[in-house]
């Protein structure tokens, strides 16, 4: 089982992460992403269910037309993992 990342790594991971925030409430990092339709922003979903699939980690996430918003928190460990920070890291990938 993945350990919950402490407050000093969480830190760390975060500042690798620029374009997450962190939602201390829910124990997880979450981020938006914007396409220029409906078309790419489910290309995208697609692309990141893959990801998600080949790791065995599945994040919440919503589509509102052109938006996608994720996050990721390790349920079974009660907050963020380095497996949540690995998927942000994949994810972001696929965009830049």
């Amino acid at each position: 089982m993945a350990t919950k990342l402490d407050a000093a790594a969480r830190q760390a991971a975060l500042g690798k992460l620029g374009s997450w925030s962190y939602d201390e409430t829910a124990g997880a990092i979450t981020r938006q992403f914007k396409f220029k339709d409906f078309s790419e922003a489910f290309a995208f979903m697609t692309r990141v269910a893959l990801l998600a699939q080949a790791a065995d980690h599945h994040p919440d996430w919503s589509n509102a037309y052109n938006k996608v918003t994720i996050s990721l928190s390790t349920h079974d460990a009660g907050g963020l993992t380095g497996n949540d920070v690995k998927l942000a890291e994949a994810i972001d990938k696929l965009i830049t």
